[in-house]
């Protein structure tokens, strides 16, 4: 594999994340970056942006939903995630394996 020179180039200076994005689509970070001399970085306390929505459940799967949630000693808004979180992960494999035998 060849070498790569050092980066030559400066980053330019954008007016939007959509500019920047653009931007990056159609060049080369390593002509900007050395990415030999990046350093990973930690965000411990960073958690992901969450909306609040309102979702209209018949009485009983709410009943339901928040006996299992008490089983389970955790609130039944979060057990309502990890089975969406679920559902939308099996969903998405099962797109890829029918795309796959397409």
């Amino acid at each position: 594999m060849p070498k790569r020179a050092k980066p030559s180039r400066r980053i330019p200076s954008f007016k939007s994340e959509a500019q920047e994005r653009a931007f990056w689509a159609t060049h080369d970070s390593t002509d900007y970056l050395d990415w030999k001399r990046a350093q990973r970085v930690r965000l411990p306390t960073l958690a992901p942006s969450t909306a609040t929505i309102s979702v209209r459940l018949p009485q009983a799967m709410l009943e339901e939903l928040k006996q299992r949630a008490n089983e389970q000693d955790v609130p039944y808004q979060s057990l309502l995630k990890v089975y969406l979180a679920e559902r939308l992960s099996q969903e998405r494999t099962r797109r890829r394996s029918r795309k796959v035998d397409a």
